[in-house]
């Protein structure tokens, strides 16, 4: 009876200690509340941005609890500004994430910390900063709608559905192919059997890296190359067979004698650049090449889908931004076709497109682009909501629970609005970027902001003058897929109509 009692005694003791641990009042550390375990990501991994907005609505800050470390996710803009601003030294990308990421995405700017970020950081920093690079830009992307809006004229005429986030998909790749490495990929007229095999790769790639953050045994697939670690290791096999052919053409290119070149690459593409600065390593030229490839193609494609999904969704809007984009273009209401108009939308027509630009903003509120976003914290710290994080703790901000949050954006936060991104005389205006995180904030934030809206601009402007949209099925459901960008799961289907 009595060793019963102790027995019973001896195991409350242990459930008590280990219930204050998970808690985390222990000591004199408070821990923020548990939302759930990694287990949970698991099970929801198909929803996994709306699960944890779910756990966001409870809880500003919450984590969870997994068998190496715990795992923060705050929507809380104090604690962003402190994670991405104030202490930035204390998060970076550190090992976690780094040997999570590094097969794909190597040692390139969106994987590294110190020495490494801050050299590809400057030498990035300068090229989107200059003129010459803002101008080639906007003739690449005129020429590549111009080419996409051909392709939507015959399905219009056609009555034909078209998956028009493939369409993007294309387009960005072939624009940024084109503006970073002086390559013709031509994948939207479907002429490179090559680059349609490397975008399905990356594609797949990407998704299969991001499900290494749930999946507990993934290093033991890898070692043993059995499951999603086997198709991983395939579809970079391809990947890099494209990439390293690349880069030794145009290493080739750059060693031929001056006389035979029209010396156009020293002032266009970014990847000339590379290579004059940090020399011929094709592994650190290949991981230079992907992050900008992840930056520049899915992020804009992907937004400019939910873009036109919105669209359909609330067709008003559409009509409204119609009418803008004729106005602002007036001056070339008399162009003969699709392509002269795209090549003579000019920055000024371009700046008075205010509810566009606001348009494009609440989309990327709603859906961004990079939903979740994981550091790891360098040492022990505090949060400003006075909650304690230890050294080797991921902690991420969540672009996409933050923009359905209603302490943050009020009530009608899951509503789509782009009146909310203007001022009383119809000008944009911009919002705290620690609240509005679709771009990152503080030392690391997007360097190719201004890169991406004028390209989306450039896009919608000459689509939506041109041509209306209509989902093809109002009924069924649009979800994402759960990737480190965020596709529409199976692309978006749509019917397109003349103006």
């Amino acid at each position: 009876m009595t060793t019963t009692i102790l027995s019973l005694l001896f195991c409350g003791f242990i459930i008590h200690l280990v219930t204050r641990k998970l808690l985390g009042r222990y000591g004199k550390k408070r821990y923020h509340p548990i939302g759930g375990t990694m287990f949970n990501q698991l099970l929801n991994f198909h929803r996994l941005h709306d699960y944890m907005t779910d756990l966001a609505g409870k809880h500003k800050t919450y984590r969870l609890i997994s068998p190496f470390r715990n795992e923060i996710y705050s929507s809380d803009p104090a604690n962003v500004e402190y994670i991405l601003k104030t202490n930035f030294d204390n998060y970076g990308k550190g090992w976690y994430s780094y040997s999570i990421l590094k097969e794909l995405l190597g040692d390139g700017i969106f994987t590294v910390d110190g020495d490494k970020w801050r050299e590809q950081r400057k030498l990035s920093s300068h090229e989107f900063s200059t003129r010459v690079l803002r101008d080639f830009s906007s003739v690449v992307f005129r020429k590549n709608v111009a080419k996409l809006a051909h392709i939507l004229s015959e399905a219009a005429n056609s009555n034909k559905i078209v998956d028009i986030q493939d369409l993007f998909m294309k387009a960005t790749l072939d624009s940024i192919f084109r503006v970073a490495f002086g390559v013709e990929l031509d994948s939207m007229c479907g002429s490179n059997e090559e680059g349609k095999n490397f975008s399905n790769a990356f594609d797949n790639a990407s998704a299969l890296t991001l499900w290494r953050y749930v999946d507990m045994f993934w290093k033991i697939k890898k070692a043993l190359n059995i499951g999603s670690e086997a198709k991983l290791r395939d579809n970079i096999r391809t990947v890099d067979a494209f990439v390293y052919k690349l880069i030794h053409r145009k290493t080739e290119q750059m060693s031929k004698p001056e006389a035979d070149l029209s010396l156009q690459w020293k002032k266009e593409d970014i990847l000339s650049r590379f290579l004059q600065v940090t020399g011929t390593d094709p592994k650190y030229l290949r991981d230079i090449i992907l992050n900008f490839i992840i930056a520049g193609k899915d992020t804009t494609a992907t937004t400019l889908s939910w873009f036109i999904y919105v669209l359909c969704k609330y067709p008003h809007v559409q009509e409204k931004i119609a009418q803008e984009i004729k106005e602002a273009a007036i001056e070339i209401e008399d162009a003969t076709d699709i392509t002269e108009f795209a090549a003579n939308v000019s920055e000024d027509a371009l700046e008075k497109m205010q509810y566009l630009h606001a348009a494009l903003t609440e989309t990327l509120r709603l859906y961004p682009a990079v939903p979740v976003d994981a550091k790891i914290c360098l040492s022990d710290d505090t949060l400003p909501d006075g909650f304690s994080v230890n050294k080797g703790d991921m902690v991420s901000y969540q672009p996409y629970a933050m923009g359905r949050m209603k302490f943050i954006w009020g009530d009608d936060a899951e509503e789509y609005k782009p009146e909310r991104w203007l001022d009383g005389d119809g000008f944009f205006r911009q919002e705290n970027p620690f609240k509005f995180t679709a771009f990152q904030a503080g030392p690391r934030i997007c360097l190719g902001k201004e890169f991406a809206y004028r390209q989306m601009k450039i896009f919608s402007a000459v689509l939506l003058r041109y041509f209306g949209f209509r989902l093809s099925d109002d009924k069924k459901n649009v979800n994402y897929r759960t990737m480190i960008n965020l596709h529409i799961d199976g692309g978006l289907h749509i019917r397109i109509f003349h103006r």
